[in-house]
């Protein structure tokens, strides 16, 4: 059965904007449906340890991979996670990578309580463009967009843009995609 809707990822630093652009996409666009990774890799039991110098959790991506598969084939993903290479390039139609001024990176990350080590290595990670890129590296380049994630009205104009991306997507896809993964 051919998916009718794309799998997009959106991907980039901690406190980019990930989990907000994402919520809003789905909530602006029917039949597409969020999977924060992280909490998916919790609650499915994809988590094969914890690196305490990095303070986040190691997901078991194979198994994590094996999982999603069957969703994916079905179409209609948005997957919110801070790195894209490890998703099969077969699966997805669009990757999203949000970038971050670093000053207000580095704001949102100490609200949020990160150390300062944590918070020097996302800061580095945006400066050096290493999520874009892996995603240039690992995609083809015309499905990979940077979009900037500055404010509310960035927000706004993000999803906007990706709800009519989809919509084309859709008009150019009356049939479907195959689902053979």
């Amino acid at each position: 059965m051919p998916r009718k809707l794309p799998n997009i990822i959106i991907t980039g630093t901690p406190g980019c904007g990930k989990t907000s652009h994402a919520e809003a996409l789905c909530e602006q666009v029917n039949g597409l449906r969020h999977i924060n990774v992280s909490e998916y890799a919790k609650t499915k039991g994809c988590i094969d340890g914890y690196d305490k110098e990095r303070d986040s959790a190691i997901v078991d991506e194979d198994k994590l991979l094996d999982l999603l598969e069957p969703e994916a084939a079905k179409g209609g993903l948005v997957i919110d996670w801070h790195c894209c290479e490890v998703f099969p390039e077969r699966w997805i139609d669009l990757v999203v990578v949000l970038r971050c001024n670093n000053t207000l990176l580095y704001d949102r990350l100490a609200k949020r309580g990160y150390k300062e080590g944590k918070i020097r290595e996302n800061i580095e990670v945006e400066i050096m463009e290493v999520l874009l890129t892996e995603a240039r590296d690992n995609y083809d380049e015309h499905i990979v967009i940077e979009l900037h994630s500055e404010n509310v009205d960035s927000l706004d104009e993000n999803v906007a843009r990706l709800a009519q991306w989809v919509s084309n997507w859709v008009d150019d896809h009356p049939e479907g995609v195959d689902t053979e993964l």
